[in-house]
């Protein structure tokens, strides 16, 4: 997948600072769709034109951010999605990579790592990993259960995965 992601690239938008132009009703779903005052957006190359210039401020609000302007994206839970996982190699040496829903893909590890949270109302795990600035994508279902299999006890006896010689211990924050 890494190989396959090639060049593509987001805007700088972190260097980016335009005047804010107030909220048009984006939104971001938790399922990962995006929204135009409440209307699916079922353009792809368009969803995924905007979430390169996503950001995610320090105050927790998200914005897309052009060099002339910024609006406000309420987002549910994360912005992203990932929904294919690749893994090589095994053991200490294991990488997990993802791909978004939006075609980021990243290399869990030291860069980019997993992040477990719990589900509302309930102790199910809920895990993300950073994609780029303050951005994470949740992990789909489907993944969330590879994960689980791919799952190794480290020395303490932690339950865990190994990627990017990190050991990232599955417990929820």
């Amino acid at each position: 997948m890494l190989k396959e992601a090639g060049s593509r690239g987001v805007a700088p938008v972190e260097s980016w600072n335009p005047p804010y132009c107030g909220d048009i009703g984006l939104s971001i779903a938790r399922d990962g769709g995006w929204h135009y005052r409440g209307s699916p957006i079922g353009r792809q190359a368009l969803v995924t034109l905007f979430a390169r210039v996503l950001r995610r401020d320090p105050d927790g609000r998200f914005y897309l951010v052009t060099p002339a302007e910024k609006i406000d994206i309420a987002v549910e839970d994360a912005p992203f999605v990932a929904v294919e996982l690749e893994v090589t190699g095994s053991g200490r040496a294991q990488t997990l990579i993802f791909r978004t829903n939006v075609d980021d893909v990243v290399a869990c590890g030291a860069e980019h790592p997993l992040r477990f949270g719990s589900g509302e109302g309930d102790d199910s795990l809920k895990p993300y990993v950073h994609v780029r600035g303050r951005l994470e994508a949740l992990l789909s279902r489907s993944l969330v259960y590879d994960l689980v299999d791919l799952a190794v006890e480290d020395d303490d006896g932690r339950s865990g995965l190994w990627s990017g010689g990190v050991f990232f211990v599955m417990s929820m924050a």
